[in-house]
């Protein structure tokens, strides 16, 4: 049952708060001091404060990042796309010397007439690679189980049509110079409904020791994501074609909180641009404003660990806020695009890039811009290393935020 009015929406009995008068009061943590007190003097203290935050949200939110594996390279297929511009790789990345087990399948789009490594743009897609061109030679994803199989079926180059709501115009981002480089998220980790969560735990889970009941700190479906990117990264550094100190990692809603995750955890992505990520990716849980944590645990059980349960409706109790995640992607940038419904809380975004910038202030020199909460499509509040903007439309990637987001990274680039 859902019932909507101006400052209310209930989701199956949660009501979710909608009235900023009802917002606060709350404390956010200094990210540039440790939980002890002391305060971060140079890089070599935030390398610290850094981890203890990761280690905050690997016990309380995300549960705990799978190790580093081995990664098996196979190329599928390779030709030539988008009318002789694009050179099409299929590469399935196995686990397992044996070529056993899970895998994954990565498309990978490069400039054909390119000289030397070029930049590219990397993020996990929905309903698979042959969702994102419609060339017949592009594999389709793995079925999915019964639990997803509302991701099924989706017509070969749906999302190269700009009239849908998520577009991934591949031919436009190669004629800026970038690679496109993406995989299904299913090949790493079902997306079930929440009340088959069992089926959450496989694919990629198998490659891991099995889940342990008694803790409440296991591996989750973002987790599992997060990591098959930063396993994309593996890849792209061992490809001559791409040049990994030049990447931009994105996503859009649960999967722009993967990418802002993987980001998190590992240094190695230069640039993030989180799209459209909703509560529990960049908007302050203790605003309790739109999305919350009792309407995450309860519609997504398998994207957070059972720890973080506790601070349903008593948010105020948290230890630690996005801000903190947030943080941990500096001094490299990040531009944070948000989208203009109240469910996602684009001021809770705002606020916590205001509350995450001091770190970008200390040690890459300039931070947020110093400007009110921006109005939709008002780029005012993008600076050189990080930067909101926000926009109204139907949720998912599309065109302006990829504009956005290639003129962010062409600046960032440009001044590396």
């Amino acid at each position: 049952m859902i019932i909507i009015c101006s400052i209310c929406f209930s989701v199956g009995g949660q009501t979710v708060n909608y009235d900023e008068s009802k917002v606060g009061p709350y404390t956010l943590e200094d990210p540039l001091r440790f939980v002890n007190g002391k305060k971060v003097r140079n890089l070599r203290d935030w390398a610290r404060r850094r981890q203890e935050i990761l280690d905050i949200f690997q016990r309380e939110m995300y549960g705990q990042m799978p190790p580093a594996s081995d990664i098996y390279l196979e190329l599928k297929e390779q030709g030539v796309t988008l009318a002789g511009f694009g050179l099409r790789r299929q590469v399935r990345m196995w686990f397992r010397a044996d070529k056993t087990g899970p895998f994954i399948d990565w498309l990978i789009v490069t400039p054909r007439h390119a000289r030397g490594p070029v930049p590219s743009v990397m993020l996990l897609n929905y309903q698979g690679n042959h969702t994102i061109l419609s060339d017949p030679e592009i594999i389709e994803a793995v079925p999915p189980l019964p639990a997803n199989a509302r991701h099924a079926n989706v017509p070969r180059g749906q999302y190269s049509d700009p009239h849908q709501r998520t577009y991934y115009p591949v031919s436009m981002i190669l004629a800026r110079g970038y690679a496109f480089v993406t995989a299904c998220y299913g090949d790493v980790s079902p997306d079930p409904d929440s009340e088959q969560d069992r089926y959450a735990y496989q694919r990629c889970f198998d490659l891991w020791p099995p889940r342990d009941p008694s803790r409440d700190d296991n591996t989750t479906g973002l987790g599992a994501w997060a990591w098959a990117l930063m396993r994309g990264m593996d890849m792209v550094e061992r490809d001559s074609l791409l040049d990994a100190s030049r990447l931009v990692l994105t996503g859009s809603s649960r999967l722009g909180k993967a990418a802002l995750i993987a980001a998190a955890f590992d240094e190695r992505f230069p640039v993030v641009v989180p799209n459209q990520t909703g509560g529990g990716g960049v908007p302050l849980a203790k605003r309790n404003y739109g999305e919350n944590i009792t309407t995450e645990t309860k519609m997504f059980t398998h994207w957070y660990c059972r720890a973080y349960k506790k601070y349903a409706g008593h948010e105020d109790q948290m230890p630690f806020d996005q801000h903190l995640l947030l943080a941990c992607v500096a001094p490299r940038a990040m531009l944070v695009e948000g989208f203009d419904e109240k469910w996602f809380d684009t001021k809770g975004e705002f606020l916590a890039l205001q509350a995450a910038s001091p770190v970008w202030e200390k040690f890459a020199g300039k931070g947020l811009p110093r400007v009110a909460w921006p109005a939709d499509f008002d780029t005012s509040a993008i600076g050189p290393r990080l930067g909101y903007v926000r926009r109204s439309g139907q949720h998912g990637h599309h065109a302006y935020d990829w504009t956005w987001m290639l003129d962010f990274a062409d600046g960032v680039f440009a001044r590396n």
